[in-house]
């Protein structure tokens, strides 16, 4: 069963965390996913078998969380992360970004900038909504967007994922590939070579827009954008132990 944070906000945000040692892991998931999913509860185990401190949740409006999925957007869910991190966690963070969860991975680098000790992206989304979701609509869902507040867009996941005139506007308000991605700390990204959500000009886009001086971009032969197969989640589970490797002389000056 999950623990619960009481948001400023006002949001109750489901969560799950083993107490370890430094630094604490942390989850961000993917858009309109949850904290069950496969990759987030591979690395719990991982992570428990290892004694690591780790952290995974729901945004509100997914999972267990409150809410509903259509009210939320970018910056909710940065916010939901924001509280998480600062009331759950201590000491420095390795944090993973998985699809909508890369997007707000660099949005948390710029709000948390002096506890993040590595960052580990999947298939990472950033600037998704302006770069490839409002472009892909056609007119006619566009114009729903406008007029109706809402569109339903088919997914190969299951249910039609609802677009909402406050998540498209709100991302606007949260884009990060617009100027240098200047960070102090290591920086994996993987991405899947038939990833049909994310493209590999988005990941070379990121890449591009990186300054860092430890990163490296891993280009999965044959992975899709959930990269959960589990020959991937072993590539995952291998870049984060790479990553903590590396961290760990960081976590010296906490």
């Amino acid at each position: 069963m999950p623990e619960y944070l009481e948001t400023e906000q006002g949001r109750r945000i489901a969560y799950s965390k083993h107490e370890g040692k430094s630094p604490t892991v942390v989850f961000l998931g993917g858009f309109k996913s949850d904290m069950e999913g496969s990759k987030a509860t591979y690395l719990e185990d991982w992570a428990r078998r290892n004694g690591q401190s780790y952290l995974r949740f729901d945004y509100s409006g997914h999972g267990q969380s409150s809410g509903s999925f259509t009210d939320g957007c970018i910056g909710d869910w940065t916010e939901d992360s924001e509280a998480a991190l600062r009331a759950l966690t201590e000491g420095p963070l390795v944090l993973i970004g998985s699809s909508m969860g890369g997007w707000i991975l660099l949005l948390l680098a710029k709000r948390l900038a002096e506890r993040i000790v590595g960052a580990l992206t999947i298939a990472a989304a950033p600037d998704f909504t302006q770069d490839s979701m409002w472009p892909s609509l056609s007119e006619k869902q566009q114009d729903e967007i406008m007029t109706k507040g809402v569109t339903l867009l088919p997914s190969e996941y299951g249910d039609p994922y609802p677009i909402t005139r406050k998540l498209i506007e709100d991302g606007k308000n949260h884009l990060v590939l617009q100027e240098p991605l200047r960070v102090k700390f290591p920086v994996r990204m993987l991405q899947g070579s038939l990833d049909s959500s994310v493209s590999r000009a988005t990941a070379l886009n990121m890449f591009d827009h990186f300054e860092a001086a430890d990163l490296q971009l891993n280009l999965i032969k044959g992975g899709d954008h959930s990269l959960s197969t589990f020959d991937c989640l072993e590539i995952i589970k291998k870049s984060l132990h790479d990553l903590l490797n590396v961290a760990d002389a960081s976590i010296e000056e906490f």
